[in-house]
């Protein structure tokens, strides 16, 4: 007995040397977790100083509210006043991102909640569901070009649609699709089945129960991951250069017309960037700075409504 209890004070001796070894690694873990933190920190504010930096001073109230110009000088603030034709802005442009990325929500919310609840409620447990679903998930990885050029195939060429702000939002609905889906998806995952069994238990229907139970559950998570892929659609240049879309547009698109000629801020800001004056490039960062507000205020609605309405807040 004696022996035995002289063995486990052994097993369990204090070792010094060994204890300080382990928080050692446990501080140099800690410091790598904290370099990578700060790689991407330091990146965003690089990239946020220099582009304002370069955009200071030429980033107006006129800049958002006039059709772009050919003519540097009509961007710079000290000029306004000698010009007879007005200021140069990327007004029709904001205004065709903005009518870009509704027309975008509205196809995606049907097109992709719709194929995730029925996927996740509907649709049975066999290979071909479980195929479909990998295959989506693979999609979210395919590069925007190659959207690009689909929707140029279907949309622009088989559809007739033309270089058309429809043909557009199509094709970006395309490019987010899969994100999408793959995001609702986790969202009605992650509801508790206990309250589909309960909905069940009071006479529901399975309409009802994924109607009144389900989906007010799930709408955070889901409107969260519709609203960041909306952030990275209107973004996106290579898919809506791929159908036509103007890099420079004198007049703004109309939203109750989707079949006429559409601009985009990048597309803008890429046309401006590649000019040889040296000034458009200060006009090119004032561009990417409104680009990066609307960003910031998508993610922040984002963030808002995951916050409100998430049940375990």
């Amino acid at each position: 007995m004696s022996t035995q209890t002289a063995d486990e004070a052994d097993e369990f001796e204090f070792d010094e040397s060994a204890v300080k070894r382990k928080r050692q690694l446990g501080k140099v873990f800690l410091g790598l977790c904290f370099a990578a933190t700060m790689v991407g920190v330091v990146a965003l504010i690089a990239l946020l100083y220099d582009v304002v930096s370069e955009a200071w001073g030429w980033l107006t109230w006129e800049f958002l509210t006039y059709p772009p110009s050919q003519v540097v000088e009509h961007y710079n603030p000290a000029n306004y006043g000698d010009l007879p034709t007005g200021p140069g802005g990327m007004y029709p442009m904001i205004v065709g991102s903005i009518y870009l990325i509704i027309l975008t929500a509205i196809f995606t919310l049907f097109l992709g909640v719709g194929a995730a609840i029925y996927l996740e409620e509907y649709a049975p447990d066999s290979l071909l569901t479980r195929f479909i679903e990998a295959n989506i998930s693979n999609l979210a990885g395919v590069p925007s070009i190659v959207y690009g050029l689909l929707g140029l195939a279907v949309f622009v060429r088989a559809m007739q649609t033309g270089a058309s702000l429809i043909a557009g939002a199509l094709t970006l609905t395309l490019l987010i699709l899969p994100i999408v889906i793959v995001q609702s998806q986790e969202s009605l995952r992650a509801v508790p089945d206990s309250m589909r069994q309960a909905s069940y238990g009071a006479g529901a229907t399975k309409w009802q129960t994924i109607r009144n139970v389900v989906l007010p559950e799930a709408v955070p998570g889901i409107m969260t991951g519709i609203i960041l892929s909306l952030s990275r659609a209107i973004g996106e240049t290579a898919p809506i250069l791929m159908v036509g879309a103007a890099t420079t547009l004198f007049a703004p698109p109309s939203l109750t017309d989707p079949s006429g000629p559409f601009g985009a801020m990048p597309m803008q800001i890429f046309e401006w960037a590649k000019l040889p004056e040296e000034n458009f490039q200060h006009v090119a960062a004032a561009g990417i700075v409104v680009l990066l507000t609307l960003l910031l205020l998508m993610n922040a609605v984002a963030i808002y409504i995951r916050n409100k309405y998430d049940p375990r807040g």
